[in-house]
């Protein structure tokens, strides 16, 4: 039975390679969604319109906050209670929606998809990357005294309030750690989930191996400066 007040909010940049498969899962399982393409320059959105997909069309590239404070605004604007950042690329599996959804309706403002909440099968990312998850989660603990197993993970879940939060203002480059501060430091309920992801079935990361120092620098500034910071409407 599809829950119509639930929107899965799909971000998708040149991701030709892997949309069809990803919109029909979430469609298999049983929700709203809309893709937003965010000015990709493959055949990205022609496969969209090809095949009938709701997608809210960006011209320019705004990169991965500007794509889902887009689908925030659409999900406020179409009346949603609930919505769910999953991703155009494959990684995110449909059949643990549900779970971040459930969380949600038990009072979590934001239920954040967790790999490393228990032992899985799963793809859990280079070990590399772990480290540097690690570090953030680290740093979230100290500044707001909240346990974030998977920070950079973009598989989450907003109640209304949380996407009102959102909707106002919300992180451009890589969001994800930054918004669970900025949640936090305002007083809303963040919870991780446990759930399995997959390894990309195509398309590029954003965050790439000549880019991951200037990621942490960046990430581990925005993360301080937001964690010192007085509650504000972000």
């Amino acid at each position: 039975m599809q829950d119509s007040s639930v929107l899965v909010i799909i971000p998708a940049y040149n991701e030709a390679e892997s949309i069809c498969e990803t919109v029909r899962s979430v469609e298999q399982a049983g929700y709203d969604y809309v893709v937003v393409n965010d000015g990709s320059t493959d055949s990205t959105l022609e496969i969209c319109l090809s095949n009938g997909f709701n997608v809210l069309n960006l011209t320019e590239n705004l990169g991965i906050g500007g794509a889902v404070q887009a689908g925030h605004k659409y999900a406020v604007y179409h009346g949603y209670q609930i919505d769910v950042q999953f991703d155009g690329d494959g990684q995110h599996d449909a059949s643990y929606i549900s779970a971040l959804v459930e969380d949600v309706l038990a009072g979590s403002d934001l239920a954040v998809g967790s790999r490393f909440l228990k032992k899985t099968d799963g793809f859990q990312s280079s070990a590399l990357r772990r480290v540097g998850i690690k570090w953030i989660s680290f740093l979230i603990r100290v500044l707001t005294g909240s346990r974030a197993t998977d920070p950079t993970s973009g598989f989450r879940a907003c109640s209304r309030r949380c996407m009102n939060l959102f909707c106002r203002d919300y992180p451009t480059d890589y969001p994800e750690p930054e918004s669970i501060v900025a949640a936090l430091k305002n007083g809303l309920a963040v919870n991780d989930v446990p759930v399995i992801m997959h390894e990309r079935s195509g398309g590029k990361s954003s965050i790439g191996a000549f880019s991951s120092v200037y990621y942490m620098i960046k990430v581990s500034l925005a993360i301080v400066i937001v964690g010192l910071s007085r509650k504000r409407n972000f």
